[in-house]
């Protein structure tokens, strides 16, 4: 892993204050009814990206998720206008707008998803890595999945194959605490996920995820290690979510005092102290950054708002079709 300089904290300020001010651009939106559907928002979850994304070779590495999806393929590299004018189902569009805000996709940057079916990605990461291993590729993938989705059976599953194939994947469960909103107290016997992977002596460990350090040091191990042939590990990334698990959430399972503790360790202020102490940069610079990533929220929203819809016959060219489909006829 490369040394984390003062170049890496000036970047991982800017990004982590991008993605947060992304998401809290499309949650205004979205009352506005330009966003349409579900809309699951990261605030909080931010040092988990920058971390993973720090430890990551871009230039070979994927990544896939569930549906809480719109900054992890701009951490990849997406042009983040695409991804707004997605969720906005214009023409522009990461999948021209036929996909929408849980199933943002890109082949050329190596982000496959965005599922909306609960834990439906990991047994397709264990796949990605299949494939890699099968064409002699030195990539690993990264498999993102929240603490509900770790008692889906597929789990199980797909843990059990890829120790016995030894597959270049990092599982990472994003344990934000509630599901969709039931606590992860209520919904086991046991609250350490990570030791799941333990009886598949699958090399497992949790990780403190609003700290971007952390996850950037665990990562790197368990990269490193399925890229040597070690093969798969599991991190359960131990963050917080400061929305509900959606925009319809109302929240009834936690306090607004619970969530500001949370915010008093919040991974933007934690690098933001980190970069005052150390003096790589003034609150003047802070601000300049600060402006530049509120212009840039604002072109994204200005470019979904002026992009055209897609034309009605995009949505049958997404569809098989074969006309010579032998299907029978009964005559009265």
């Amino acid at each position: 892993m490369q040394k984390i300089t003062k170049e890496v904290y000036l970047k991982w300020y800017e990004d982590m204050l991008f993605w947060r001010k992304f998401e809290d651009k499309l949650a205004a939106v979205y009352i506005q009814q330009k966003v349409r559907g579900f809309l699951h928002l990261y605030n909080g979850q931010e040092a988990v990206l920058a971390g993973a994304l720090h430890a990551m070779d871009l230039t070979k590495d994927k990544m896939i998720t569930a549906y809480r999806n719109h900054v992890q393929p701009i951490g990849m590299g997406v042009d983040p206008k695409r991804v707004m004018a997605e969720l906005y189902g214009k023409a522009t569009g990461t999948s021209q707008g036929l996909g929408g805000s849980m199933h943002i996709f890109s082949k050329e940057h190596r982000f496959y998803g965005g599922h909306g079916i609960v834990g439906g990605q990991i047994p397709l990461g264990a796949g990605i890595a299949f494939g890699d291993k099968y064409h002699g590729s030195d990539a690993v993938t990264i498999c993102c999945f929240g603490d509900g989705a770790a008692r889906q059976g597929s789990l199980h599953e797909t843990f059990n194959l890829a120790m016995l194939w030894n597959l270049p994947v990092v599982f990472v469960c994003e344990n934000n605490g509630y599901a969709m909103g039931t606590s992860v107290e209520r919904t086991a016997n046991h609250t350490d996920i990570w030791k799941l992977g333990l009886g598949y002596e699958m090399p497992s460990g949790p990780v403190d995820g609003m700290n971007p350090i952390k996850v950037a040091e665990a990562f790197d191990e368990a990269i490193q290690r399925a890229r040597k042939g070690g093969g798969p590990s599991f991190l359960e990334v131990k963050t917080y979510r400061y929305r509900g698990h959606s925009m319809s959430d109302a929240q009834h399972y936690r306090t607004k005092d619970e969530v500001e503790e949370y915010k008093k360790i919040d991974p933007i202020t934690q690098v933001k102290d980190i970069i005052l102490e150390e003096k790589y940069a003034t609150e003047e610079e802070i601000k300049v950054i600060d402006k530049r990533v509120k212009s840039l929220v604002s072109e994204c929203e200005k470019f979904a708002e002026e992009s055209p819809y897609p034309d009605k016959n995009v949505m049958y060219d997404a569809v098989y079709e074969q006309e010579d489909y032998p299907f029978i006829q009964h005559k009265l």
